[in-house]
């Protein structure tokens, strides 16, 4: 199965690339920087180079050619103001979406947030907010390609360790934390199980393994 990773020099795109070539599936990781290769190719991915931010959706989709799935985990990140949560978070994971229907890939998994929301108000912080309208704007746009097989994936607080390999996985979870590489390894499950797709899902640290939760968001889509 090949994979191409929007983001691909993230955190938790380099974490699911390594999942995914170690199972044997071929992914490659969409990076801005020519320098950031070495690290893609480290983890098992190749390493395909674009700004989504200045592309257009034909340039994007020639580097899908061949790809069984897309996964958007770009984001601005911290430290990079207002405007960019519209360009990265929004509007590079709707470039994203169109590029994936002109390469004909169906299947399409987004790196959401918990809270995400068109609408979102959170006037104690203007650029949090905006970030919340950015992921929730491009959630909806995603869900609206009815050519999509999509699934939208909205963790909680993100940590950084190895994981616990315990999760919970369901549309509407309660507030919590979850560590980065337990969010990749639910991604690495979901792309392998068709019957989550036309979901939206949060995902928070539990108590059921990686299997059991996405086999479980299968059973009740």
């Amino acid at each position: 199965m090949r994979t191409v990773i929007a983001g691909g020099h993230g955190r938790i795109a380099l974490r699911l690339a390594r999942l995914l070539a170690d199972r044997g599936d071929r992914p490659a990781g969409i990076i801005r920087r020519p320098e950031q290769a070495g690290d893609l190719v480290a983890a098992g991915a190749e390493p395909l180079t674009l700004d989504l931010e200045a592309a257009t959706a034909p340039a994007l989709a020639r580097l899908l050619d061949g790809a069984d799935a897309v996964v958007f985990a770009a984001g601005a990140g911290p430290g990079s103001g207002a405007a960019r949560k519209l360009t990265v978070d929004r509007d590079a994971a709707v470039l994203l979406a169109d590029a994936a229907q002109l390469a004909g890939v169906r299947r399409y998994l987004i790196v959401s947030a918990m809270g995400a929301d068109a609408r979102a108000r959170y006037p104690a912080d203007e650029v949090f907010e905006t970030y919340l309208r950015a992921k929730g704007a491009a959630d909806d746009a995603v869900r609206a390609r009815t050519a999509l097989d999509w699934t939208v994936l909205r963790p909680g607080r993100l940590t950084d360790g190895p994981g616990t390999g315990l999760v919970r996985l369901a549309p509407s979870v309660s507030r919590g934390a979850v560590d980065r590489q337990d969010v990749a390894a639910v991604l690495a499950g979901l792309l392998h199980e068709p019957g989550t797709a036309g979901r939206t899902l949060e995902l928070v640290s539990g108590d059921a393994t990686v299997a059991e939760a996405v086999a479980a968001a299968a059973r009740h889509a």
